[in-house]
């Protein structure tokens, strides 16, 4: 019933969030130019600016934020149970530090240009799977991957290719290409399209069809390796699997949307205080509380200073810090619920 109904409020957040912008179109009205699309229906000939910026321009846009993040919230599940740290996100892993490297790179040098106006996301993608690779040889010792090492080897990493982008930017020639790849960093859904949807929909969607699947290898390696060995489950085997998946489908949200900080630290938080800590319950409702609050936030994101659009980074930081504040302060609040 939980689910059906965040369902039915991440489809009304959807058709709200097309329809408002510059130009101004009701529920309705978006309903009918998008039943439209889908079936072919006739538009009249005075409608068609308004059809096109509705199908064409924010429809990719806003279903790009629902799978953006509905796949962050879902990552950042599985990231926290497979570490067992209760601060972990999809970004600790320096997945996204690494995609913005190759991103920065591609963007002051020029590189990839035969990919025309995918090259920025193709380099992206490449760097998150160069960062993936980096972490897990540079913690893995012997066949095992500890928990600790891993966070730790995240977090070095990240910092490392924050060093690395900075000082690409700091060298780079053009000011122009300096600020965009500064607002890239910061996320943004500005470069949606429908050629880009499907490759994200598909990552998102297989990945947390997976995911849901190992609902009960996560609430055992939340209980920590020890307590997995007794019970005859491989924790080691387990984690590179999951961090080989968590890793390819941040890559491919970070390569088309850049990096979004505190949904995936914040909202797998949210949901375990109110369904529990079965990794089940929890990963079949965060990714839809992650999906509608990602839609608000595109919203808020290029209504709020309209015609100039907010770095996505700006509203959710703005949002999770005080909420993941106020979570930590809740009474007998502790890691999986309270």
């Amino acid at each position: 019933m939980t689910c059906v109904a965040l369902f039915l409020v991440l489809l009304a957040s959807v058709v709200v969030a097309i329809g408002l912008g510059a130009a101004l179109v009701t529920p309705a009205e978006t309903a009918r130019y998008l039943w439209a699309a889908l079936t072919g229906g006739r538009i009249d000939a005075d409608e068609i600016t308004t059809y096109q910026i509705i199908w064409q321009i924010r429809t990719p846009r806003v279903l790009l934020a629902a799978l953006v993040g509905a796949g962050l919230s879902a990552v950042g599940v599985a990231i926290q149970a497979m570490v067992r740290n209760a601060l972990a996100d999809p970004f600790v892993l320096g997945v996204s530090s690494g995609a913005s490297v190759g991103a920065v790179g591609v963007t002051v040098t020029g590189g990839l240009a035969a990919l025309g106006v995918y090259a920025v996301s193709a380099g992206a993608f490449v760097g998150a799977l160069v960062a993936s690779f980096l972490v897990y040889a540079a913690s893995s010792s012997r066949g095992v991957l500890s928990p600790l090492r891993l966070v730790l080897t995240g977090v070095a990493m990240s910092l490392g290719f924050q060093a690395v982008m900075s000082v690409i930017i700091y060298f780079a020639p053009d000011s122009e290409a300096t600020s965009m790849v500064l607002y890239w960093t910061m996320g943004s859904f500005g470069a949606a399209s429908w050629g880009a949807l499907p490759v994200v929909a598909a990552a998102v969607l297989v990945g947390l069809a997976v995911l849901y699947r190992h609902g009960r290898a996560l609430d055992v390696l939340a209980l920590g390796d020890e307590t997995a060995a007794s019970l005859g489950f491989g924790p080691d085997r387990h984690r590179r699997s999951l961090l080989v998946l968590v890793s390819l489908i941040t890559g491919v949200m970070v390569a088309v949307s850049g990096a979004i900080s505190f949904v995936g630290l914040v909202m797998p938080h949210l949901v375990r205080m109110v369904v529990g800590a079965g990794h089940a319950r929890v990963l079949a409702v965060a990714p839809l509380v992650g999906a509608v609050f990602m839609v608000w936030v595109d919203l808020l994101s290029r209504t709020v200073v309209a015609p100039r659009e907010l770095p996505l980074g700006v509203i959710t930081a703005l949002v999770g810090v005080p909420v993941f504040i106020a979570l930590m302060r809740r009474k007998g609040y502790v890691f999986g619920g309270r």
